[in-house]
Parts: C-alpha cells; structure tokens; sequence
C-alpha cells in the first residue's frame, strides 16, 4: 500500500486535492471548485491519496458552508483513507474536521474527548496551517465550555505557526477567533485590534464566509462600547454577503446578532427585518444562538412599546441563562448571559417592577466579576508555553549530549535556542501585558483602584523623603444616576469613557489618573499643592462643562462634577489620611451645590 501512495504522489488527483486544501481560506470558492475535481480524477486514476485529500478539502468546506451533519460522512471517510495508507498528518486533520462539527453541534464535552488525544502527535507531525488548524480546534473546543484560559494558549500558539507567509489565509482565521475570545471576557479594544488585522488580511482573501464572521464580531465589539451607530457600516456589509454555499454559508448567519445592533442603533425597521430573518434562519444547538435571538426579539418589542411581550420573549431562555443552582446551560457564554440579564433588567425598570429590575442588575454585576477572573486567569497562557519551553529545553539536552561533537548538532542547538529565546520573550511579553490589564480600567483606560491602591503609599513617601508635596484630587459627577435613568447605561458608559480621555490628555506624565469607582476618579499630582492642584481640577471641570455629547438623539452639554483636593502637607500622617481628606472636600464641595472644586475651606465654583 505504501509502495501503491508512493506511486500517486504525483498523480493530477493528488496534485488538485493538496491545492484545494491550500486554497481552503484563501479562495474558499475556488477551493472546492478544486477538491470535487479532484475527487473525480483521484477516483478515474485509483489514487487513493488524492481521493483521500479531495475529501478532507470538501468536508472542511462543509463545515464552513454547510452542516456539521454534511460535513461528517466526507470526513469520515477522508479519515478511513488516510488510515488505510499510514498517512498520520490527514488522519489527524480529519479527525479535527470531526471534533469541530461536534462542538458546531453542542456536544462540547465529546468534541474535546474527540480531539485532545491527537494533540501531541499531531503536534510533531504537522506544520504550518495544518498545525493551526488542529490547535485551533482545540482552542474552539475550550472556548465552548467557557475556558478561556485554554483556548487563549492554543489561539496564540496557532497563530505563530500559521504566519501570513505559510498560513494560506488561516491567520485570519486566528485573528477572528482571538477577538471572538476577547469579547467573551470584555477586553474590546483589543479584540478590535485583531478584528481589524484579519479584515484587512480578507483583503487578500476570496472567503466570504470568514469575511461575514470577522464583520459579525466587529459588530458585537461595537454594539458593547455603546457604538451601535458606528456598527450598522458593517451590518450593511454582512447583509451584502449572501447565505448559502456561494456566500456566508447557511449555519451560524448571526441575524439576531445583526438584529440587537441595528435595535441598540434606535434603526426599528432594519431591526425588525433581521430579527424575521433569525426566527427563520437555521440554527445548530448553540446557546448563545437562542440567547440572542430572544434578546433581539425582547428589544424589538420593547422598542414598538409593547413591553410585556418583550418580557415574554425573554422568558423562555431563562432556565439557560440562570437555573435554580445558579448555573447556565453548557456552552452559554459569559458576555451572552451578560447581556441577557441587562436588557431584563431594563424592560422590568419599564414594566415598573424595580424590585426585580435591581435582582437582575445584581446579577449582571456578579457575572461582570466573573468575567474579570475569567480575564485574570487568562494569565496561564504564560505558564502554558512555559510548559513548552521546559520540553523543548529538554529536547534541546538530549540533542546536545548525543551529537556535541557533530557540527550539525551545534547548528541544531543554535536554531533551537533561537526558538527558545522567542519563546522567552513572548513569554515575557504576555506576562507584561496581563500586568498592564490587571491595573487597568477597560471603559475608560486610565488606571484602576487596584493601582491606586499600590502606588499611593509610594508617592506619599517619596514626598516626605523630598519635602515635596504632593496633591491628591477625588472627583465625582454631578447627578450621574439621573444621566443613566433618562439615558441608558450605555450612555453613561459614552461621558465617563469620554471623561477618561479628557483626564488623560491633560495629566503631565508624572500625574496619576484613576478610576475610583462608579462615576469617582482620583488624580495624584506629585510635587503640587493643594492650591494649584485645585486650580489644575477646576480648568478640568471648565473643559468639561463646554463638552457636547449626543445621547438618545439629544444634544447634552453643561455636565459637571465636584472635588476635592487636599495635600500631603495638609495631610502629613499616611496616605489613607489624605485620602480621607481629599474624600471630605469632595463631600462639602456637594453639601455646598456641587459643580465646584474645593481645597479645605476655600470654596471655588468656576
């Protein structure tokens, strides 16, 4: 059998089927345009490689066009073929094809039983895309049972090993999922960055169906930072592409996705024709599916007025969301569940049921916090590939001991190393980065209690060493809650990202910027008195007054805050002391009217 695939390595067959294969992302219709040639000409020729190979292209493009249920019988026996001459690196990649159609079909649990006993194989046996393909199945298989952690290391390992220059377009494949990962414990900005890195790669490409994606999840990245407007761009995009097998594929075209941005974006017909659409379209058995279609079907109702029908919609997905042990049904994401529990909270506030509307609140609040221990736990990424850097160090050993005298050990030896100082210095460089999210705050990117809390008692020692003084302002808006009462949540979440930048674009480098909490922020100045400290917050709140913001269709100006500002001179016992008194001028500047900045006695409204 091995001497009869030797003789078919040349033959058209298998020639056209390894190009289909290469093909598979960048020109999706091309592709299978090839592997059904292929099949044909294999199956004339007797060339059981080529027929293998042919089947293996036609059944990933059925799982990017088609159904998981078409996908599996041509993977099947793609796999059969492999199996019957020896050939490793497709029986592997069929057997990924098949553990991606099982988590395509719910079945989270089978699907990552079905794949990780390929991993170390086919770790060694594949390379480039082929490599990122398993590793990204994988990382799919993780995500789907909400472990970001997992699905992070292997995402990020595919993505080094399916670079633009050999990953036949599977790098934007990675560049989409990373962002699709991203979403799901809120780091938005960076998701966007991928978004936006594997669009552009699409430039290149001829796949509608990774084009629809990557749009798809720019528009969930959108709708989340309050840009739902900005989304309908790419809603108008997505809606450009059509379904089925010439287009975006059948399975997954994410109309209530499309349907809950067009809605937040105030655009009711756009919003009613897509949710129609999902309630049409085919869906597999993926929670996040039914969530958002009920949640798309809720804002629509709620929108035409009809609140108590968008109760309804919602009800019969809340054993999903929430059951009696507090758990969710498997494969339901964090951010879905988030959202769920928002636009409840919103039509019980409308319904009057305020009780109710704060329970709902309170959970969303809870699942927020998850949410950031899941960011935080993200952090393992880093001790996974250190894992790999102690085998490939181990590796590295038995090469060195068997072949030192030989000088293609000592060549292999210094491309090893090399390989090992990348891997250092990504390691080095994610461990960085998870320090820069764990002391930031996301909305607004200035710096988070957390750090306020390390580097205070710093900065205060550092001015008693110096005798410099050193000046701490706690400010606070001014009738916030009445803000997100008439205009929504997201609308509060516009004016303090809004106020973040206006923070940050007027600190000298050696200020401190923070977010306190809620509406609250803190602003170190280290070598500055409370007085002009106070006059630095009182142009801040100047600058503030003179914003405009649209929100809801309606122009809002005038918005202000009150401070308080005191100094470690006034202040000289311990940090928290100056704290405190900063804390007891923001209170008095509130008793005394707000929209003012006080330092001690001395009122000041600009």
């Amino acid at each position: 059998m091995l001497r009869r695939a030797e003789s078919a390595a040349s033959s058209k067959g298998l020639r056209l089927a390894r190009k289909a294969w290469q093909l598979l992302h960048q020109d999706a219709p091309r592709s299978i345009e090839c592997a059904r040639r292929a099949l044909a000409q294999a199956v004339a020729e007797r060339d059981v490689p080529g027929q293998a190979w042919a089947r293996l292209a036609i059944g990933y493009h059925l799982l990017y066009f088609g159904t998981p249920a078409q996908a599996a019988p041509e993977l099947t026996a793609a796999q059969r073929l492999f199996d019957s001459f020896g050939e490793r690196a497709g029986h592997i990649l069929a057997g990924a094809g098949l553990a991606r159609g099982l988590w395509r079909e719910g079945r989270f649990a089978a699907a990552i039983d079905h794949v990780l006993p390929l991993r170390e194989e086919g770790l060694s046996v594949l390379q480039h895309e082929q490599r990122g393909v398993l590793l990204n199945t994988i990382a799919g298989c993780y995500s789907a049972q909400g472990r970001s952690e997992q699905a992070f290391a292997y995402m990020y390992q595919a993505l080094r090993d399916s670079g633009p220059t050999h990953g036949h377009g599977f790098d934007a494949v990675l560049h989409c999922n990373l962002a699709h990962e991203l979403l799901q414990i809120g780091d938005y900005h960076e998701a966007l960055r991928h978004l936006d890195q594997g669009i552009a790669r699409c430039h290149a490409l001829r796949n509608p169906r990774l084009l629809g994606v990557l749009l798809v999840n720019r528009v969930i990245c959108l709708t989340e930072l309050g840009r739902a407007q900005e989304a309908m761009l790419d809603v108008l995009r997505v809606r450009e592409l059509p379904t089925g097998v010439d287009g975006r594929g059948t399975m997954g075209a994410s109309f209530e996705t499309l349907a809950i941005a067009a809605l937040r974006a105030g655009e009711l017909a756009a919003g009613r024709e897509l949710v129609e659409l999902a309630r049409r379209a085919p869906h597999a058995d993926i929670p996040d599916e039914h969530v958002e279609l009920a949640v798309a079907g809720a804002l629509l109702a709620g929108l035409e007025g009809r609140w108590v029908d968008a109760l309804r919609e919602l009800d019969p997905v809340l054993a999903q969301v929430s059951a009696d042990d507090g758990e969710a049904a498997e494969g339901l994401s964090l951010r879905v569940r988030c959202l769920y529990l928002q636009i409840r909270a919103e039509i019980l506030e409308h319904l009057g049921d305020t009780v109710q509307a704060l329970a709902q609140l309170r959970l969303w609040q809870q699942l927020h916090v998850a949410r950031a221990h899941l960011a935080s736990r993200a952090r393992y990424q880093a001790a996974a590939l250190q894992t790999e850097l102690m085998r490939l160090q181990h590796k590295l050993d038995e090469q060195a001991s068997e072949r030192r005298a030989t000088e293609r050990a000592r060549a292999e030896l210094e491309a090893a190393n090399a390989q090992l100082s990348r891997k250092i210095a990504e390691v080095e460089s994610l461990q960085a980065a998870l320090k820069e999210q764990a002391v930031r705050d996301a909305l607004t990117g200035l710096f988070n209690r957390r750090y306020l809390n390390e580097t205070l008692p710093t900065a205060f020692a550092l001015a008693q060493r110096e005798h410099q003084p050193l000046a701490v302002a706690v400010i606070d808006f001014d009738h916030f809650k009445a803000v997100n009462d008439r205009y929504g949540h997201t609308a509060g979440d516009t004016l303090l990202a809004a106020f973040g930048q206006l923070l940050a674009s007027h600190c000298r480098k050696s200020d401190v910027a923070c977010r306190y909490g809620g509406e609250e922020f803190c602003l170190l100045m280290p070598r500055t008195d409370a007085a002009t400290a106070r006059r630095k917050v009182a142009a801040l709140l100047a600058l503030w007054q003179q914003q405009r913001f649209e929100l809801d269709a309606e122009m809002v100006s005038g918005l202000s805050f009150s401070a308080g500002v005191s100094d470690s001179k006034r202040a000289p016992l311990s940090p928290q002391m100056l704290l405190e008194h900063a804390d007891q001028q923001l209170l008095a500047a509130k008793h005394a009217g707000r929209c003012r900045v006080l330092a001690d006695s001395a009122l000041a409204a600009p």
